[in-house]
């Protein structure tokens, strides 16, 4: 019995002990994880459930040089409710007003049906209700102000998500050189044009925040601040004036549309800085309409036709090839190369004419017969001479994709006996029409030649980062008196050579045209014509240069005169006329005066009273659109450009909601 007993209390002390002894491993591995692993067991807990989450900066503008927006980053605001972060005494009191304004806001549910949708989700636990998406900050601020809204993110259970969505507030304007950033379907990003080239500077910097997982796929911010504030990008000032380009843009669309062409670009040039002012690039679409799909001025290379006689007649008399009253036999209007035949558009001819006198009436006859006789020993020294004027090369222009112009040189497969003469008069070569412009720019700057430049300036807010100066590519092209002698050539191809029909007593103008046929000898599409215009303005102190051409026009005429070169007139005229008592060059670097007295004047009134309506014609559209919206008004546009006119009258009284129209020019 006793030995039973003392057996008995061998086993109760081994099962204590041994109790015991696994406590005390608990305890010591638990103050292991407590004190020495704690770290890392929390961080590893927090890994799952807390990340870092990108925010991604705001990308800078891009202005045109007069100050109007042409791309900016619109913040768009997404919005989710969490129905369990308020505590019962806050849900109960505000949930019945807080659907009542929301069924105002978002109609799509009644307040009750908001409600008792709300209540449903809170007793089930429910964290990221949906409640409206891409709202403006307008919208945002409002939904802000709403009960239970109002308490803040933990009180009041307000989820934000923000994004920054790429707008283009004028539309159409230069399109395919400003560019467009667009978000492919595999989340990558294609940008082109200057949002391309530039796109280091509008980039800005991420920043970061906190945010804690709330079910399987959506997260929410921890904190009201962020770790890391994103940096905004830099802004980007371009040389695109919009009173120039919305000219320009217009000439090109009723040409293109009257003749029923297929595309067309057009690109205003200032002549002594390089600066590009205008570029309009329209293409026919499947409706019918011509939109802005590709960069022809940059991208297009093709035989440019007789534009191209001016580098033939540069080459002639800076080398003492000829001079402008050499003699010769336009034989009428036909001669032969190598069995092969060149035309003059006149049939029968222009007899014995001068050298000056074949440019002006845009001889073949002439041109070909110059060159010929010129270089047939030496083509070399030809085609050296189209180098030196920017050609087999690039302009190296800041916009990316710009092709070489191409000119045969002796030795290549495309070199043979006709290749001289062809390319003389514009054939078997290709050259862009923007590196066309910058030959033509160069004889009206006196014959230095500068690079074509799109932007003037990169800035953060006041403060500028950089600035694009003047480039010049070769300060003197030719000899000054051969650029006077192409200067008088040019003015009298405006008085009575090809371009007469344009000629205005009112301004001067100088230029050249071209026709050209394109796909000669290729079955795919057929042979077409290729209207092109380009010359300066005005004639005797240039201050833009200018190219228009315009492919595949089928109604009416096909000739540059005719089809291209009104596109020119009619740009030259608007810059002219602008000021006509004057007859001179309107001032495009100075803001109109009424739209600067209505913005002072619209911030002097809302300061004092902000309950009147301000007036915001001539205002640039973002502008009008910022101004009104903070005022608490729902905008409608109509058009694209600057405010021509406003549904309601300034200095009538604001009504909170209400809508207002502008018409846009």
């Amino acid at each position: 019995m006793g030995l039973a007993k003392k057996n008995e209390n061998n086993r109760i002390y081994l099962v204590f002990f041994g109790m015991l002894a696994i406590g005390i491993a608990i305890f010591a591995k638990m103050s292991i994880i407590q004190f020495k692993e704690g770290e890392q067991w929390r961080s590893k807990a927090d890994s799952l459930t807390i990340k870092d989450e990108i925010i991604p900066a705001n990308r800078g503008n891009i202005y045109s040089a007069d100050g109007s927006l042409l791309a900016t980053s619109i913040p768009k605001y997404t919005i989710y409710f969490d129905p369990t972060s308020p505590s019962n005494e806050h849900f109960e009191q505000y949930i019945r007003p807080f659907s009542d304004s929301l069924a105002k806001f978002i109609p799509k549910r009644s307040a009750g049906e908001y409600e008792s949708y709300f209540r449903k989700a809170r007793s089930n636990k429910k964290r990221y209700l949906h409640i409206a998406t891409k709202l403006s900050y307008t919208q945002y601020m409002k939904l802000k102000s709403f009960p239970l809204f109002n308490l803040g993110k933990y009180k009041g259970g307000m989820i934000v998500n923000q994004v920054h969505v790429r707008e283009y507030p004028m539309g159409m304007i230069a399109n395919r050189t400003i560019g467009y950033e667009r978000i492919n379907d595999d989340k990558t990003i294609t940008r082109k044009g200057i949002e391309a080239a530039f796109t280091d500077y509008l980039t800005g910097k991420e920043g970061k925040r906190k945010v804690q997982k709330m079910s399987k796929s959506l997260w929410k911010p921890i904190h009201d601040e962020n770790e890391v504030d994103p940096q905004d990008g830099y802004d980007i000032i371009t040389t695109i004036d919009v009173y120039i380009q919305d000219i320009a843009h217009h000439a090109l669309l009723n040409s293109l549309e009257y003749y029923e062409a297929d595309h067309g670009t057009v690109v205003v040039m200032e002549t002594e800085t390089g600066e590009i002012k205008a570029i309009s690039n329209l293409g026919k679409i499947g409706d019918g309409s011509y939109r802005e799909t590709v960069n022809y001025a940059i991208l297009e290379r093709q035989d440019p036709g007789s534009t191209f006689k001016l580098a033939s007649y540069l080459a002639l008399l800076d080398d003492g090839k000829a001079d402008t009253a050499t003699i010769y036999d336009t034989k009428q209007g036909i001669v032969q190369f190598s069995g092969r035949q060149v035309r003059d558009s006149n049939r029968r001819g222009y007899g014995k004419i001068s050298l000056a006198r074949g440019f002006e009436v845009s001889s073949n006859t002439v041109v070909t017969q110059a060159v010929q006789q010129a270089y047939k020993d030496n083509p070399t020294e030809f085609t050296d001479k189209m180098k030196e004027f920017g050609f087999n090369g690039t302009l190296g222009i800041d916009l990316k994709g710009e092709p070489a112009s191409y000119i045969p040189v002796v030795g290549d497969k495309n070199w043979s006996k006709i290749a001289l003469p062809w390319m003389a008069y514009g054939y078997g070569i290709l050259v862009t029409p923007l590196q066309t412009l910058t030959l033509y720019n160069a004889v009206a700057n006196n014959g230095e030649m500068v690079k074509p430049q799109f932007v003037k300036e990169i800035r953060d807010v006041n403060r500028v980062i950089r600035t694009f100066d003047k480039e010049v590519i070769n300060p003197q092209i030719v000899k000054p008196k051969v650029i006077k002698e192409m200067q008088d050539i040019l003015k009298n191809v405006m008085i009575k050579g090809t371009g007469k029909n344009l000629h205005s007593d009112d301004f001067s103008m100088a230029g050249k045209t071209g026709t050209a046929q394109m796909n000669y000898g290729k079955a795919k599409g057929g042979m077409y014509y290729a209207s092109s215009f380009v010359g300066y303005f005005p004639a005797d102190n240039p201050k833009y240069s200018c190219i228009v051409v315009i492919h595949r026009p089928t109604k009416h005429s096909y000739y540059g005169g005719d089809v291209a070169g009104p596109v020119f007139k009619r740009i030259a005229q608007k810059i002219f006329t602008d000021v006509p008592s004057l007859k001179e060059i309107k001032d495009i670097e100075t803001p109109l005066p009424g739209a600067v007295k209505n913005y002072n004047t619209y911030y002097a009134k809302v300061k004092q009273t902000g309950t009147t309506m301000p007036n915001v014609v001539g205002m640039p559209a973002m502008d009008a659109i910022a101004i009104l919206e903070n005022l608490g008004l729902k905008v409608q546009t109509q058009g694209i450009g600057k405010v021509n006119r406003q549904s309601v009258k300034d200095g009538e009284k604001i009504i909170k909601e209400q809508t207002i129209t502008l018409d846009l020019s």
